[in-house]
């Protein structure tokens, strides 16, 4: 990670902890807390199309190769498979996947 990505990181932890505090001391305003619920459900909304996307690649994969992704990901782990490319790219799909569900989990929780 770059000095100028650590910087920012930083910089982002610094204003969530302030957010953090007035929060916890009742002093946000409702303006932040509806622009907040905004970018929650902005982002939510993103990650929902790219997941969507992402989902209709796994069932051209599902439907050409006859197998779940969940069982092909599976075999694919275990070494059951070969390492041709579109086993490559099906693997990498579906961990795009989980890594997104898990991004919007967090995003919609209450």
């Amino acid at each position: 990670m770059s000095e100028s990505q650590l910087l920012i990181e930083n910089s982002v932890a610094i204003q969530l902890q302030k957010l953090a505090k007035l929060y916890q001391n009742q002093q946000a305003s409702d303006v932040m807390t509806r622009t907040l619920d905004k970018l929650f459900n902005y982002e939510a909304e993103l990650v929902r199309e790219q997941l969507h996307q992402l989902q209709q690649d796994l069932r051209s994969f599902e439907q050409l190769y006859g197998l779940s992704s969940e069982i092909f990901y599976e075999q694919f782990q275990t070494g059951e498979t070969d390492d041709r490319m579109d086993f490559v790219e099906w693997a990498s799909l579906v961990q795009m996947v989980r890594h997104l569900q898990v991004r919007l989990d967090v995003l919609v929780e209450s």
